[in-house]
């Protein structure tokens, strides 16, 4: 479970409606007592539904939720219901509406893209990078794991990835094997994974005995091939595979028999269609 803080979910609703409904107000509705209904119109993997409800709360509305993080749901299942004040649900509506759009679209994406990969590697695994939508990465992250992912790095800061802009800087960029060994020696606790840019960088990779190569761009069968080499050599070291992993290719890069896939894609998915109802 990803920590959202009530911070969080208070800038939520602060972005929409801190000065409150004009129109419900203006039609004297306040003090009127309502029922709101969120409803998936196309069903899908679901995400954001605790998130949701704690913003209901936050606006002192009773609400219940029908599904748990994850779940597939069928077209036209009501996901909350919530019952409170007419100001209360209008101020609540979109905002809500919103999240569980948003963490929806990313969590079904990221569910259609896990499927496709587990059919053809069973224990492999779909990555999502740190690279979400800025301000937007508690979602994103309570998404894609509600969608089967894992996180492949939260920050900068918890795991070693030695990319090309670190080795451009360093007084010889094609060291490859100091460069990992002062890696293991300052994080000795930590797997040492590198980004390699062609097949050359690959094989220098290789032989600084990195434990995991980052192929960044390499085509389906530029993959195969390196994971074959491998596999034949019985190299200690494993592969992952990023840019340009999608929907539309995950597919044919999981038949490689590399099993690490690192994507952004999900976060840009298109959001669900959520109904919202209200009425007295």
């Amino acid at each position: 479970m990803i920590y959202i803080s009530d911070n969080f979910i208070d800038q939520l609703l602060l972005d929409d409606i801190q000065y409150g409904d004009l129109t419900t107000r203006s039609l004297g509705l306040q003090r009127q007592q309502g029922v709101m209904t969120f409803t998936s119109k196309k069903g899908g993997c679901v995400s954001g539904m605790n998130i949701a409800m704690r913003m209901l709360n936050k606006l002192s509305i009773e609400c219940q939720g029908f599904y748990q993080e994850g779940e597939i749901v069928e077209p036209n299942s009501c996901l909350i219901t919530a019952s409170g004040s007419i100001e209360a649900l209008h101020q609540g509506w979109k905002a809500v509406q919103n999240v569980l759009e948003w963490c929806g679209g990313v969590s079904h994406y990221t569910y259609q893209m896990v499927t496709q990969l587990q059919q053809y590697q069973p224990d492999g695994q779909l990555a999502c990078t740190r690279k979400s939508i800025p301000a937007t990465k508690p979602l994103a992250l309570t998404a894609i794991i509600a969608g089967g992912a894992i996180i492949h790095r939260a920050g900068s800061a918890e795991s070693i990835l030695l990319f090309t802009n670190h080795r451009n800087c360093l007084a010889d960029p094609n060291d490859w094997q100091s460069h990992i060994q002062q890696l293991r020696t300052a994080a000795p606790e930590k797997q040492i994974i590198v980004e390699a840019d062609n097949i050359e960088q690959t094989y220098l990779a290789l032989a600084a005995k990195a434990d995991i190569i980052q192929l960044d761009k390499f085509t389906p069968q530029q993959v195969h091939q390196l994971q074959q080499e491998i596999d034949k050599h019985q190299y200690s070291c494993r592969l992952s595979v990023a840019g340009g992993i999608n929907l539309q290719t995950i597919a044919e890069y999981a038949k490689t028999g590399v099993t690490i896939f690192v994507t952004s894609a999900p976060y840009y998915a298109p959001p669900r269609d959520i109904k919202v109802h209200i009425s007295t």
